[in-house]
């Protein structure tokens, strides 16, 4: 897992090939854009823009991935993630292949807390099990940008 400022992302754009080109669309993403789907390079990288309103802790499950990482960036408004080991969790709900997510249980130990705000960033990739979307004090409204970015990349796309 990584946490950090978009205004430090030159940092990381050689940590996969599909880096440079996430980080360029963060750097210009419009607030305006609509919610949905977009893919940036075929369904290697895809970008998920969400505008919600956050939630209490017992409301969210954690989970985790396997064929794709997230780099997620608040937009707008804050957010709690939890984050663990996934191999440290117990699963509530196996695998699903179509939607490339495992859910699991509430850790029965301190998980780690990032608080996520505008320009910041936290990459997960599938150790990292995260309990994303957890309101700080109250429920507040955010904009979020979800990029997914395949592990091994498809060349058929």
């Amino acid at each position: 897992m990584i946490l950090d400022q978009l205004v430090n992302a030159e940092t990381y754009r050689s940590l996969h090939p599909l880096f440079p080109a996430a980080f360029n669309y963060l750097r210009s993403f419009d607030l305006n854009t609509p919610d949905g789907k977009y893919e940036l390079s075929g369904n290697n990288l895809v970008a998920m823009v969400e505008r919600y309103v956050t939630k209490a802790i017992s409301d969210k499950e954690w989970e985790a991935h396997n064929v794709y990482g997230d780099i997620q960036v608040l937009m707008q408004g804050r957010e709690q993630c939890g984050h663990a080991e996934r191999a440290s969790l117990a699963i509530s709900k196996p695998y699903q292949t179509e939607k490339d997510v495992e859910k699991y249980m509430p850790p029965n130990f301190s998980a780690s807390v990032l608080v996520l705000k505008p320009g910041m960033f936290a990459i997960f990739y599938p150790q990292d099990a995260h309990q994303p979307s957890i309101r700080l004090q109250e429920p507040e409204p955010v904009l979020k940008v979800v990029l997914k970015f395949r592990l091994e990349l498809d060349q058929t796309h």
